[in-house]
């Protein structure tokens, strides 16, 4: 199992507080330079493409103020991960042709330095302990009215919501896996709000327990869970 690692340097000790918008154009860049037929088959102009992959940051030192986001240096990170083990290849490939080209963000830019694939351990346990690297989103789709309703960590539908993202998840994409004993249960949740394309929306970290099959939890493990896992949010690292 394997997780790359992206180590940026900016121009600027700073960010956009729109990272989801800045990190998607840049994956969209970096396959537009790669392959045209990837770039088509995830983000083309047909109907959206549920993706397999999900991506957390690390931002040193970050201050959030209200225009931008404050870095202690001029560097940050973003780790990323792909159930499709094809299509983490082919990313990687992607990423490696982006090292070095400055990338422009509202007057600042940021330079890929380093890509690194880092192995990680597969899960063996039908429970574990992992902490949230980026939001969790728990949604609710309403078909009749199309309008969404978010669920945090201690509302009395969160770990069934979850579990039918899943499920939904499982479907599209025609994995033959089971959900029966997935669970959910927070040690230390925490609420935040959350700008996902310039919208305030409820989400979730902190530290939870996770149940379900250890096929189930590596597949979670590499694609993140829950919502907009594609543009940064449900990605986790076990602790225990």
């Amino acid at each position: 199992m394997v997780q790359v690692r992206l180590d940026f340097k900016t121009e600027k000790p700073e960010l956009p507080r729109d990272l989801d918008k800045l990190i998607v154009s840049f994956l969209k860049a970096s396959l537009q330079n790669f392959s045209t037929e990837l770039y088509e088959q995830l983000y083309g102009e047909r109907k959206a493409v549920l993706k397999t992959f999900t991506y957390s940051l690390y931002l040193p030192g970050a201050k959030f103020l209200a225009d931008k986001i404050v870095l202690k240096g001029n560097n940050f990170s973003l780790y990323f991960s792909d159930s499709d083990i094809g299509q983490l290849i082919q990313f990687i490939n992607a990423f490696k042709l982006m090292r070095f080209k400055k990338y422009s963000m509202n007057r600042n830019s940021m330079e890929l330095q380093k890509v690194y694939a880092e192995k990680k351990e597969e899960i063996t346990d039908s429970e574990i302990i992992v902490k949230i690297q980026s939001s969790l989103v728990v949604r609710k789709h309403e078909a009749q009215d199309n309008s969404d309703v978010y669920y945090i960590y201690n509302h009395p539908d969160f770990c069934k919501t979850l579990k039918k993202n899943v499920e939904i998840f499982l479907e599209k994409l025609e994995i033959p896996l089971s959900t029966e004993g997935f669970s959910i249960v927070p040690i230390k949740g925490k609420k935040i709000v959350t700008d996902i394309f310039g919208r305030k929306t409820d989400a979730n970290i902190g530290i939870y327990k996770l149940t379900g099959s250890p096929q189930l939890l590596n597949l979670l493990y590499q694609s993140g869970m829950g919502s907009r896992r594609s543009e940064g949010h449900g990605k986790f690292e076990v602790i225990w």
